[in-house]
């Protein structure tokens, strides 16, 4: 049988396609992906699955040490990521970067919560405590408690490198899988991008910049944002969300017409007094933590648009900003200064231009 399918792309009407992929996959039961290498740790006295000898959920995690790197995959190409899935520790002192081919520095580099579009979880305190919220779109997924998943499909070359970081002063303890198929890749393939930045507090009079400093084709596929309320003054979300494209200078070639109306909604998100939370296959305003009277003082949102049947295309450049904009008296719009962080995710040629330097810790911690 002549097969010529790369297995790539796959998708209901093709799911019946043979194609002569490998299946791979990577956790801590099997750090290396080889086949018929997994489940093979042997239990110490210490091990809950001491009674059950070899083969019985020996190693199903990580010990991240404070300040270390720890790598998490290592996979020689030609492939293709296909999901990714995280437990344990979800928060801000875990910092993902993900290099394709063989570059120095990353193409995805983002606080583990925030590439799952889910800024504001953190279980600090305990692994099954903190903040948590469904998140039920196509290529990322969030369930109980605090189950993060991703699908986009990140092909690669040569070369594949996954790491976590550990930022903060305890070690942590990580769950993870990375699936993978070992293909042939397309000549016209591009590489995944994720990048993070946080404006805490915007400037007075200033944008929160989503994403620039890319000079490449590609195309953008999606945005998620995490915002936090500095104040009340009512309604928050007024602002433009723009994209300057391929020389854009003062003027974008798209702007939408509000924050809520980018992420798919209408109207303040309002429906009989309160906000309607959503999570759809591409779009939602899946989160709100409300003000608890005591310690939790201003409202957080989190919400999430994947440019999946809409990329927006890009010849060389790409810049993308959002307004902070409110109301006050009068009838007249009230530039905030809101804490917005943000996750920009686009499919690129190499090389990657280097990221601006990431907050420290304390510029991360949520607050």
């Amino acid at each position: 049988m002549n097969i010529n399918f790369d297995g790539l792309g796959v998708h209901l009407g093709n799911l019946y396609r043979l194609s002569n992929a490998k299946s791979r996959s990577i956790s801590a039961e099997n750090p290396t992906g080889e086949k018929g290498r997994a489940a093979m740790a042997e239990p110490d006295g210490n091990s809950p699955a001491r009674e059950l000898g070899r083969g019985w959920k020996v190693s199903p995690s990580a010990k991240v040490k404070a300040g270390e790197t720890y790598t998490l995959a290592e996979i020689e190409g030609p492939g293709a990521i296909k999901h990714i899935w995280f437990g344990g520790y979800i928060g801000r002192e875990f910092i993902l970067r993900f290099y394709w081919d063989e570059q120095e520095h990353p193409s995805v580099e983002c606080p583990l919560p925030d590439f799952f579009a889910s800024g504001w979880a953190n279980n600090e305190g305990r692994e099954t405590g903190g903040p948590f919220a469904p998140l039920n779109s196509l290529p990322v997924v969030v369930n109980p408690m605090r189950g993060m998943n991703c699908f986009w499909e990140m092909p690669f070359r040569k070369k594949c490198i996954i790491t976590v970081e550990n930022i903060g002063l305890r070690d942590r303890t990580t769950f993870y899988q990375i699936d993978y198929v070992l293909t042939e890749v397309p000549e016209d393939a591009a590489y995944f991008h994720a990048q993070f930045r946080r404006s805490k507090p915007v400037r007075y009079m200033e944008e929160h910049v989503i994403l620039d400093g890319v000079n490449s084709k590609g195309h953008y596929v999606g945005t998620a944002a995490a915002v936090g309320l500095n104040g009340a003054n009512g309604w928050w979300g007024e602002g433009e969300i723009k994209f300057y494209l391929d020389g854009d200078r003062d003027y974008p070639t798209i702007c939408t017409t509000g924050t809520e109306d980018y992420f798919g909604g209408s109207y303040n998100w309002e429906v009989n007094g309160k906000y309607f939370t959503y999570s759809t296959p591409f779009m939602g305003m899946y989160w709100v933590i409300q003000p608890d009277g005591l310690y939790i003082s201003q409202q957080r949102f989190c919400m999430y648009r994947w440019h999946i049947p809409d990329p927006i295309r890009f010849e060389n450049d790409i810049r993308v900003t959002m307004q902070d904009l409110g109301w006050r008296s009068g009838g007249r719009f009230l530039p905030r200064q809101d804490d917005i962080a943000t996750v920009a995710y686009w499919y690129q040629i190499l090389p990657t231009a280097p990221f601006p330097p990431l907050p420290n810790r304390n510029g991360l911690e949520i607050v």
